[in-house]
């Protein structure tokens, strides 16, 4: 980090006090040193992070981040508050602050400096050293690493024996989160730092963004437990089997990985031992913190939406590539480029409708892998890496019967289910290395194949045209309370499952485009923007009833919206659900109403500002989003005032902008 941090990115006397006011101020510090470009566009890509989840780490650590076009150089900016600023970490605010910007597809710089960062706040005399120091120059000096710590971390002893002369007590560990970045390496270090405490050697495999090293093969086999700390699969779970294992969240090991070596040694004493398949899941569900192996373990219901997210999830870069690239051919050359000769054989470089048909042609060739990819992930996610194969052969074959999305979706269950049976067979030990390179792939594609084209293909082709058919003879009312319920989930949920599953709904009309599916794509994009835009609206007409905080977070709501981030007014729902949510909830199911009234359609699988070329009826696609907009900023000044006319204090608390205004909700 030698060049990421000078003195004059260190303030050590931070006055903000709130997250976006302490993120502008290191910022303009940015500015300032000539490490970002545009201080406005900036703040907007930090808010956008934000948004998506807390940078609050236990501690009192504050690490907003992001990958930003307005950034020249990698850079990090430090700065230290008195009275604390709420980041969203769970034991309060932070007085630590660490403002990280990469720039755009930077990610290795990026991942570099959190993990590199995330590892060293775990030693707590380095966070001492941070809240003593007085000189910004030497502050930035140790952030920088120039200056080492009075004990470093020691390599542990090859030899370390307990009194009996016996060898020490050896774990493997795995920690990953959900961006596989901060808390990923918190937890790694506390591992190993507690194993260190514990006399127990510890070995750590990080699993973030940046990919992961595997461990030593020699080092598992000599391993006496196994800690999986962790809030997604682990990969290659396989390696592990024959261990007592903890499985727990990535959290509990940043919090208490004392108690976590404690019960690894308990189980390898007691001789329990995890059935974790060669690449599947283990029937060890640890002991809390969210996390673990969580799809393993939870209610069926929320073990299939896991696996259906985890389909769509894979397959939304797919839909974000070719929709765009098709969307664009359509404003280049008009619809009827899609019906243009191959670019392979009929190309001409001075020719607009040649490039229209090139971008056309390359964006369906990214379309045809929707299905696949949805059934091939969606099995992986039930039975990790076996179960691929099976998955993609089995949406090619849904492709191959006409029976589109819903095919891949049942394609993708299939597989996943024949999978994990097969896994559940035992076989000798000289057919395991074998099983899920050859023989599960092998039997699993035969079965799937043969379920769908003899069993289920053409009953699911049947369903898919009935609904096809529904989609292009909406008219009327039909249409309109389709908008509603599209709407409403849009709205619920703010980008989480419900959110998900109207998405998903939507795309996967892409996949075979009517004038049906292109008005429920239209009607999504258009309600997922009305969240973020009305609780900005709000903050600005009646700024006396929302905090301080929420003020601020309701300037960079306008750009969230604009830009089709849901979550932008996530912030509001959770201060105040019982009134932000039902009201955001109308004003979404009204604008799904209105845009399927008027016919909107749209061929692109993004919303926001930026697709409005590309919009049928674009200025009455944009009064719909207007009329919903309007209508949930109404309802929510009209709760919220109600509440405080209920209560004055509330209202003088809220009258103040302080941050301490804010009401406690109860059902």
């Amino acid at each position: 980090m030698s060049e990421l941090i000078t003195a004059e990115l260190v303030d050590l006397d931070l006055s903000a006090a709130t997250k976006d006011a302490a993120a502008r101020s290191l910022a303009e510090r940015m500015v300032a040193a000539d490490r970002v470009t545009d201080l406005d566009g900036f703040l907007a890509d930090v808010a956008a992070r934000e948004a998506q989840m807390p940078t609050g780490l236990d501690g009192g650590i504050g690490i907003p981040h992001c990958r930003s076009e307005h950034v020249s150089a990698p850079t990090l900016a430090f700065g230290r508050s008195a009275a604390g600023i709420d980041f969203g970490a769970a034991d309060g605010p932070a007085d630590l602050i660490f403002l990280i910007a990469a720039p755009a597809g930077a990610d290795d710089d990026h991942l570099t400096i959190l993990s590199a960062l995330a590892r060293r706040l775990m030693d707590p005399e380095f966070t001492a050293a941070l809240r003593a120091g007085t000189d910004p120059g030497a502050v930035a000096a140790l952030i920088r690493g120039e200056e080492p710590t009075e004990d470093p971390d020691p390599e542990p002893q090859e030899e370390d024996t307990t009194a009996t002369g016996s060898a020490p007590f050896r774990i493997v560990a795995v920690t990953s989160c959900p961006t596989g970045i901060a808390h990923t390496y918190m937890a790694a270090e506390s591992l190993a730092a507690a194993g260190r405490a514990e006399g127990v050697e510890v070995t750590v495999e990080t699993q973030g963004s940046a990919g992961f090293k595997k461990l030593d093969p020699a080092v598992v086999a000599a391993a006496d437990a196994v800690i999986w700390a962790h809030d997604v699969e682990v990969r290659e779970k396989g390696r592990f089997r024959g261990k007592p294992l903890v499985d727990v969240g990535v959290k509990a090991g940043i919090n208490r990985p004392a108690e976590l070596i404690a019960e690894a040694r308990r189980k390898a004493e007691r001789g329990e031992i995890a059935a974790v398949s060669e690449d599947g899941g283990s029937t060890d569900s640890g002991d809390g913190d969210g996390g673990g192996s969580g799809a393993d373990h939870a209610h069926f219901g929320v073990r299939l939406r896991t696996y259906l997210m985890s389909g769509v999830s894979y397959m939304v870069p797919f839909v974000a590539a070719g929709g765009l690239l098709i969307a664009l051919s359509f404003a280049i050359g008009g619809y009827e480029i899609a019906s243009a000769k191959s670019v392979a054989d009929h190309f001409v470089w001075g020719e607009a409708d040649s490039w229209a048909a090139l971008l056309n042609q390359i964006g369906s060739a990214a379309f045809a892998f929707l299905v696949p990819v949805l059934a091939g992930y969606i099995a992986y996610g039930m039975a990790d890496r076996p179960a691929l194969v099976p998955g993609f052969v089995g949406g090619a074959i849904a492709l191959t019967v006409n029976a589109g999305f819903l095919g891949g979706l049942v394609a993708g269950l299939l597989a996943g289910a024949v999978v994990m049976a097969i896994q559940r067979v035992p076989v000798h030990a000289t057919l395991r290395g074998i099983m899920p390179v050859l023989v599960i792939p092998l039997i699993a594609s035969a079965v799937v194949g043969f379920l769908m084209f003899i069993v289920v293909g053409k009953p699911i082709a049947s369903l898919q045209n009935a609904l096809t058919d529904w989609l292009n003879g909406l008219s009327g009312s039909n249409a309109v309370i389709l908008g509603v319920v599209l709407g409403l989930m849009m709205c619920f949920d703010m980008g989480g499952p419900l959110n998900k599953v109207a998405y998903a709904f939507a795309v996967g009309g892409l996949a075979d485009p009517t004038d049906g599916s292109l008005k429920v794509m239209a009607a999504v994009m258009a309600a997922g923007m009305v969240p973020p835009l009305a609780m900005a609206l709000a903050t600005t007409v009646r700024k006396k009833l929302f905090t301080k905080t929420e003020r601020e977070n309701g300037r960079a709501a306008w750009v969230l919206g604009a830009s089709f981030i849901t979550e932008g007014a996530i912030p509001f729902a959770a201060a105040d659900p019982l009134r932000v949510i039902p009201s955001v909830m109308a004003g979404g199911a009204v604008t799904g109403a209105l845009s399927m009234a008027f016919g909107a359609t749209l061929r692109a699988p993004h919303g926001g500002v930026f697709v409005v070329p590309l919009i049928g009826q674009p200025f009455l696609y944009l009064l719909a989003i207007a009329a919903g907009t309007l209508v949930a900023t109404a309802l929510v000044v009209l709760l919220k005032g109600a509440r405080r006319t209920a209560s004055d204090p509330a209202g003088e608390a809220a009258a103040t902008g302080s941050d301490d205004s804010r009401v406690t909700v109860a059902a």
